[in-house]
């Protein structure tokens, strides 16, 4: 898992490149997830999906506290997958 900072005034997007571990597979389908939820916290505003790539709109977020960003992915095989980043959030 990786970490990202973000400052809570900004909007932004977060993507993942997932070519290297689809062996031949597209993306069907994308779903993302922030834990914890609480009140003033990281929220996903939008998201998308290409065959390889997903990404997701970030905002909010209380200053000194750290999240988790998850996406699951549906392949076209069926098979599901999910990779998770870490994004702390700081004024910057």
């Amino acid at each position: 898992m990786s970490l990202h900072c973000k400052d809570p005034g900004a909007r932004i997007d977060h993507g993942i490149d997932w070519s290297a571990y689809l062996a031949g597979q597209s993306v069907m389908a994308s779903a993302w997830e922030v834990a914890p939820v609480e009140t003033g916290g990281l929220l996903v505003e939008a998201s998308a999906f290409e065959a390889q790539r997903t990404s997701a709109r970030l905002s909010g977020g209380v200053v000194g506290h750290v999240y988790r960003l998850t996406n699951r992915v549906t392949l076209s095989d069926g098979q599901v997958d999910e990779r998770s980043v870490t994004i702390r959030v700081e004024e910057r």
